[in-house]
């Protein structure tokens, strides 16, 4: 593609670095990549998923921006207040890039909707901080053979591994969502806005270096980190044949919803 003196300037970054240059470039500006949830991950995600020139984001998400997002999801502002994520995310990408082609979707994402909304897309962030969702989104992109970024955070922790086809999916290592309530959330439980950022900058670079085919990605490997010591560290995981969604005899053949905890720090 030709690029502009603007375009040059703005990716020069990325035209200098030897694993990606124009070629690499390309292969972004040609990318489309769907965020599933604007909130803590998803917001740094989509900034410098944006800020790189991915050529179409999605944005999917049914709430609206609230005073307790504001302190770690940073692609929403003060003044947003009460906007809906998907149009304030929206508004901070096409600013920070207006080659980026926004799609938003204005709703949860459930099992009557995922495949038809993933099928569109390159490679799939998993933004969302509950259970239920996290496992429809792993078994839409499992069936659909979907690349995804799995990320979660609580606390000071936080914790992401990358499916592709053919390596260890969510439930291989997760097998099934826990009980409502048995775990804890973000509202419930707090987490330290920067550990938003530190992991949502991770999902990002894995779907770089996905649309890219540059580097190693998180497959077969959960990257677990502890702020307050910063200590990093991987675990090893492989394809579970037991596996309910694409092991040897899968029992998931269709997309379920699951029952999802229900909390809310405004009620306290």
């Amino acid at each position: 593609m030709d690029y502009t003196e603007e375009q040059i300037q703005r990716y020069s970054r990325h035209f200098l670095l030897q694993d990606v240059g124009v070629e690499g470039q390309e292969k972004i500006s040609n990318g489309k990549v769907l965020i599933v949830g604007a909130g803590g991950l998803g917001a740094p995600a989509a900034l410098y998923l944006a800020a790189a020139g991915v050529g179409t984001i999605g944005i999917i998400d049914g709430d609206v921006v609230d005073y307790s997002n504001l302190q770690r999801q940073v692609i929403h502002f003060t003044a947003d207040v009460n906007k809906p994520k998907v149009i304030s995310s929206k508004e901070k990408i096409n600013q920070l890039n207006p080659d980026v082609n926004v799609v938003t979707y204005q709703e949860l994402l459930t099992s009557y909707n995922a495949l038809d909304i993933i099928k569109e897309y390159d490679f799939i962030i998993d933004g969302t901080d509950n259970f239920p969702v996290k496992f429809l989104i792993n078994d839409a992109c499992v069936l659909a053979g979907k690349p995804f970024s799995h990320g979660g955070i609580l606390r000071f922790d936080g914790q992401t591994m990358t499916y592709v086809p053919g390596s260890a999916c969510y439930r291989c290592v997760f097998v099934s969502p826990p009980p409502p309530n048995a775990v804890p959330t973000c509202s419930q439980a707090g987490v330290l806005g920067a550990i938003a950022g530190m992991l949502g900058t991770i999902q990002a670079a894995e779907a770089l270096k996905y649309l890219t085919g540059v580097g190693e990605l998180l497959t077969n490997r959960l990257l677990i980190f502890d702020a307050k010591k910063m200590t990093f560290r991987t675990v090893n995981v492989k394809h579970n044949p037991n596996c309910p969604v694409d092991g040897d005899h899968p029992t998931v053949t269709q997309l379920v919803d699951y029952e999802q905890a229900a909390c809310e720090l405004k009620k306290h």
